[in-house]
């Protein structure tokens, strides 16, 4: 389903009502944002007017070429009042992205914004992960494929039909490592995110998410080690073998 924005211009009062109490007056354009935020815009500067972000409530009335917008809070409520109306429309919207390719279904231009890939065409979305790059090159089936660092770097289609961050981390490192309580092989499973769990559960509930970043190195209490953004660590985040070596080189 198209989000859409809606746009009213008009003469208008708007009257605020919380902390600041006013009335102000003049011919200006409001915004009716999907996520229920309420922007009001005069000539002067780059700031609206009169804004609130992410309303609780929001109504919106027609009567002919008039309009009445109210959008409040529990603390504070803004309330646009049309005398003369100049027009009211509907436009489509969406997040502002990065552009990183094509849609293969539709020719529609694929961005990156907030952790997914949207097309602007057919409204397909696909959600990756945080440290993911997207782009340059491309899966069998035309969407671009993204490189995730997850023990190791693998490249993969953004379409989950294709296969997912899970499979490829699973092939590569299921029953790799020991647990280090037990002895018994360490299997990669989804918990939340993806995590290194004993495979003797419940027996032994030991079990550490594995971070984004790649091996370099080995634990002296036999787990990996990984290079991640903030530096170095052992699988484990409480290791004490592991020490001072966490710091970045």
């Amino acid at each position: 389903m198209t989000e859409t924005i809606r746009v009213f211009a008009g003469d208008c009062t708007i009257t605020t009502d919380g902390d600041t109490k006013q009335n102000r007056r003049g011919e200006m354009v409001a915004i009716l944002k999907p996520d229920d935020t309420l922007l009001v815009h005069d000539i002067d500067g780059y700031q609206p007017v009169e804004w609130l972000t992410r309303a609780e409530t929001t109504h919106a009335s027609l009567d002919g070429d008039t309009f009445t917008l109210v959008a409040a809070t529990s603390d504070r409520r803004v309330r646009v009042d049309c005398h003369t109306g100049y027009g009211i429309s509907r436009y489509p919207g969406s997040k502002a992205g990065i552009p990183v390719g094509t849609c293969p279904h539709c020719d529609g231009a694929l961005t990156r914004a907030k952790g997914a890939v949207s097309c602007l065409g057919c409204r397909r979305e696909y959600s990756i992960p945080r440290n993911a790059s997207v782009g340059g090159d491309s899966c069998d089936c035309g969407l671009p494929t993204m490189r995730v660092e997850r023990g190791a770097e693998f490249e993969l289609c953004l379409d989950r039909n294709c296969g997912t961050v899970l499979e490829a981390v699973q092939e590569r490192f299921d029953r790799e490592w020991d647990c280090p309580e037990c002895g018994a092989d360490l299997r990669i499973l989804r918990r939340g995110g993806i995590i290194a769990g004993c495979d003797r559960y419940p027996d032994c509930e030991t079990g550490f998410g594995v971070p984004n970043g790649r091996i370099v190195d080995w634990c002296d209490c036999g787990l990996p080690v990984f290079r991640t953004r903030t530096g170095r660590r052992c699988l484990a985040t409480d290791c004490e073998e592991f020490g001072s070596e966490g710091l970045d080189e």
